[in-house]
């Protein structure tokens, strides 16, 4: 083999191990552009600090959650700090005076006080009630008890017109009664809505007690109570030597009645009602 055979075997080995030249066909990678190397960030991502909460809501969550007071509230308060409501106030012995101060008669007549004493003594009427004033006698009838009795009383009687709820006459020294006439051409109290039970304020002085129609007593004469009633007014209970001569206001209220008869604090919550109802009444 020639010198120049050998060459040019040589450099065709040569040309065979080199690496062959990319095709000038091959595609060149193209650089993505600059907006989309770098991901945008979503909305609901940025930071607090890019959008700055308002003032109105930069407090303390703990404030946030107190809610103001409702405008109802506040007028309460303002109710509660003004004078009571007049409802709410007891009956007091001037309210019931001021409505008994006149007289519309109806009885067809007077009564005596006292056996033997002039009869000056009208029954008067409203719409709600009659009433009377006049002095008290102590009526000590019904059941006996320790201060109620024959011994203390000499007029005593062991019966009542009207009895409890067992069948029973009342007992003076318990139960705060009014006596009221028999009828008669006088004055029939039936007729006008009372009866055994119906309710009546008693008015002595500063004084305004509750109690019922529990008896009656003689046609002519007016101004008698049980032994409890006087005793409740600060009047002298005794059946001997007690009572009082003036000063005392009845008022019965038409159509009320309280049962049992004998259940004194039902008579007092029955006459705080009608009592206010009866001042609060136009006319």
């Amino acid at each position: 083999m020639s010198r120049v055979q050998s060459l040019t075997l040589a450099m065709a080995g040569v040309a065979l191990l080199a690496p062959s030249a990319p095709p000038a066909t091959a595609p060149q990678p193209r650089p993505e552009p600059a907006a989309r190397r770098a991901a945008p960030v979503p909305a609901s991502t940025a930071p607090a600090e890019v959008r700055p909460e308002p003032a109105a809501r930069r407090t303390d969550p703990a404030a946030r959650r107190t809610d103001p007071a409702p405008a109802a509230t506040a007028s309460a308060e303002a109710r509660a700090d003004g004078p009571p409501a007049r409802r709410t106030a007891p009956v007091s012995a001037a309210d019931l005076l001021a409505k008994v101060r006149t007289c519309a008669p109806v009885s067809h007549g007077r009564y005596r006080e006292d056996h033997g004493a002039e009869a000056t003594v009208p029954v008067c009427g409203t719409r709600d009630a009659v009433f009377w004033k006049a002095d008290m006698d102590i009526d000590c009838d019904g059941r006996p008890g320790l201060r109620c009795n024959a011994r203390t009383d000499p007029y005593f009687s062991s019966t009542t017109a009207f009895t409890q709820s067992d069948g029973r006459p009342l007992s003076s020294e318990e139960t705060p009664y009014v006596v009221v006439p028999a009828p008669s051409a006088v004055w029939n109290h039936r007729s006008h809505g009372v009866r055994g039970g119906s309710v009546v304020a008693v008015v002595y002085r500063d004084r305004v007690r509750y109690a019922v129609v529990g008896d009656t007593g003689p046609a002519d004469i007016i101004g008698e109570a049980s032994y409890a009633m006087a005793e409740s007014l600060g009047i002298d209970p005794d059946p001997h030597s007690g009572g009082t001569p003036s000063g005392v206001t009845y008022i019965v209220f038409k159509d009320s009645r309280v049962t049992p008869i004998e259940d004194h604090q039902a008579a007092v919550t029955a006459g705080e009602r009608l009592a206010r109802r009866f001042v609060d009444a136009d006319g």
